[in-house]
């Protein structure tokens, strides 16, 4: 059993799993981060932006003036925004048999293996994963579609020149690997081929090993997956939660005796509780509204932004915010809030209960019943003409590098009195912020993310008892600005097997057990022979019959008559002879017993010496050795008589089938 790992960002996974004659993808996280290193798409013409110095190397060897231009200090490029996709050369992709989608920010990348790598097998996942992951995909095309770049820039991905630029630029990884975001048309086709299954369903592949989705708890429909066969088990965790939030509770006890456990998708955020970021976004909210500024948080268009504004519901009334206007800007925006209430059975059991009463799951219905809540594709059309201030603007994308959000910085990013609240771990909100500066508006970093942190993991862990954890390595040490926490890093014995982007590991579980099924026929010919009490044993001859991974013995077919001839006539009349089956021999020779017997027979000189396997008989006087085994007898005598005789006494105390 190997895993291919091909991509090196913890909560963005993408593996290959070879088990048992099947290849199986585990996700395929596309890494944004890569975005940081792109000047902003502005959706109007930004001036300060157009005017910024292009970049040449100090010692004039370098002109890039086109490519990539400074700003306080940092170097970008102008060009539209890549990304770092999952490793294409590791093994062939289009040898997958399937992908497992774990959930929707994990399947961000599935466009680029399902369109360009010669794949032809099936996509599994749920269906909120598959429905607001297509809105993220829609989104994300959106975004870059309608702000295009005339110019490509390519001559800073060079080997050579790449390593003469400065800060981030010069340590990217991979560059020439980099693409742009695919078409419209390239997210259908890949979505066309996702087949959607519920949690605890039980799919079959190749019959070789079954797959089934468990809660994860960490968002609407995300999973955990196990892959088993008859006699080996895989757990795979990604992106989970334990925390009480709005999808359904994480299921843990399915993990349980798990031969593997591949961990991805902890909390980005070991530091930080989600319930003191919350309280910690809402005052800041609050102070800056009563100061008369505005409010921007840059935020995916679903997941956290439901927590956000179901904690905003509850916050309004008692801050005096019941007048403040909060806009949700997204070119998805309307389908996300809709969704987010009709996915009743993904939802834990508090919501699904209120769809009974029938109520709304989720509060944002009241906030947009109310007005409170307004949402708009984007800034243009009726928001323009709608738009007050002060006001709280949820809008994407969280990098700062596309979407609506890019507007905003240049509208309010000169105003102290405004404030920008990051809630999304994704991205350090200092490299987010640098194209921007400088910039008057104020910033507040409350990360909010619910994945398990590394007390809690270590916790699962204890309970569920998986023989050996698979995991990224930047979990098997601290982070490098906290090198003294050792708690945040997993600790386990045996130590967990760390990978990085491009590791090919051999997992350390050999196959030990096959299950064969037997025909009825063969079952009712056998002769079983009880060697125990309770344990019978039988003896059998049969074919070994393959297909698809299942294994069947079948009766010998009898040989096919042959048309008889004038010569062989005589020889069809008699049957064939067919030679009696070896009997067999089972039991274990008693010491004590066969002494007494050997004396019985006239043999007394026996020196007896123990072995870590059982006993030798020494035979002075006949110079003969009997070694006396747990599973053999060996007799070792040039007297053909006795060693015959001795053969016999010998079997008279086994049990012959």
């Amino acid at each position: 059993m190997k895993l291919y790992c091909l991509s090196g960002h913890p909560t963005l996974p993408c593996n290959v799993l070879k088990f048992k004659s099947t290849t199986i993808m585990l996700d395929c996280g596309l890494d944004t981060t890569s975005v940081l290193n792109f000047l902003p798409l502005p959706l109007v013409h930004s001036p300060r932006l157009s005017k910024l110095p292009g970049w040449n190397s100090k010692d004039g060897t370098l002109n890039l003036e086109k490519e990539l231009k400074e700003c306080a200090g940092r170097v970008f490029v102008d060009s539209q925004p890549e990304f770092c996709l999952p490793e294409r050369e590791l093994l062939d992709l289009s040898t997958v048999d399937v992908i497992l989608i774990s959930n929707y920010h994990c399947m961000m990348a599935l466009p680029y293996i399902t369109e360009h790598t010669g794949f032809t097998g099936t996509v599994y996942a749920t269906e909120p994963t598959l429905q607001i992951g297509r809105l993220l995909m829609e989104e994300l095309v959106n975004f870059m579609e309608r702000v295009p770049k005339a110019q490509s820039a390519t001559c800073w991905k060079n080997k050579e020149i790449q390593r003469m630029l400065p800060g981030s630029l010069k340590d990217a990884v991979d560059v020439w690997t980099w693409k742009r975001c695919y078409s419209m048309q390239e997210v259908n086709s890949a979505l066309s081929r996702v087949q959607l299954v519920g949690y605890s369903q039980k799919v079959e592949l190749f019959g070789a090993v079954q797959v089934s989705p468990l809660s994860s708890g960490y968002s609407l429909g995300s999973s955990n997956w196990i892959i088993q066969s008859h006699h080996e088990k895989v757990s795979y965790v990604s992106g989970s939660s334990l925390l009480t939030t709005h999808p359904q509770p994480m299921d843990q006890s399915s993990l349980k005796n798990s031969d593997v456990l591949i961990l991805t998708g902890l909390t980005q955020m070991p530091t930080a509780n989600p319930d003191g970021m919350l309280g910690e976004f809402c005052s800041n909210l609050a102070m800056t509204i009563r100061a008369g500024g505005n409010v921007l948080v840059p935020c995916y268009s679903s997941g956290v932004i439901y927590d956000l504004l179901e904690c905003l519901y509850q916050f309004i009334e008692s801050a005096s915010l019941g007048t403040t206007p909060f806009y949700f800007i997204s070119p998805v925006a309307n389908s996300s809030l809709e969704f987010s209430q009709i996915f009743a059975e993904w939802l834990c059991n508090n919501k699904q209960s209120k769809v009974y009463l029938p109520e709304p799951p989720f509060p944002h219905a009241e906030l947009i019943q109310t007005n409170k809540l307004k949402h708009y594709p984007s800034i243009h059309g009726d928001f323009s003409s709608e738009f007050r201030q002060p006001c709280v603007v949820f809008t994407g994308h969280p990098s700062l590098r596309f979407g609506d959000v890019v507007h905003f910085m240049e509208l309010w990013g000169k105003s102290s009195l405004n404030t920008i609240i990051f809630t999304e771990p994704d991205f350090s909100y200092l490299d987010a912020l640098a194209p921007y500066q400088p910039l008057a508006m104020k910033c507040v970093y409350c990360p909010i993310d619910t994945r398990l942190n590394f007390h809690q993991v270590s916790k699962l862990l204890k309970e569920v008892q998986p023989l050996h954890v698979v995991c990224p390595e930047q979990y098997t040490q601290p982070p490098l600005t906290q090198s003294h926490r050792s708690d945040l890093m997993l600790e386990l014995q045996p130590p967990p097997m760390p990978y990085r982007r491009c590791s090919v590991l051999n997992l350390p579980f050999r196959r030990r057990y096959e299950r064969v099924y037997i025909m009825p026929e063969l079952a009712n010919s056998l002769v079983p022979s009880e060697v125990k009490p309770s344990v019978a044993i039988a003896t059998v001859s049969a074919i070994l019959h393959s297909k698809d991974n299942k294994h069947t013995l079948q009766s010998v077919p009898k040989p096919p008559p042959v048309p008889p001839t004038k010569k062989r006539k005589r020889l069809m009349d008699e049957p064939p002879v067919v030679p009696a089956p070896k009997r067999l021999l089972s039991g274990v020779v008693p010491l004590e017993a066969f002494l007494t017997t050997l004396q019985k027979h006239g043999i007394t000189e026996v020196k007896v010496e123990e072995t870590a396997d059982g006993h030798i008989l020494h035979l002075q006087a006949e110079d003969t050795l009997i070694q006396l085994e747990e599973d053999g007898t060996h007799i070792v005598c040039d007297n053909e008589p006795l060693r015959t005789t001795l053969r016999d006494l010998v079997v008279r105390f086994l049990q012959k089938l």
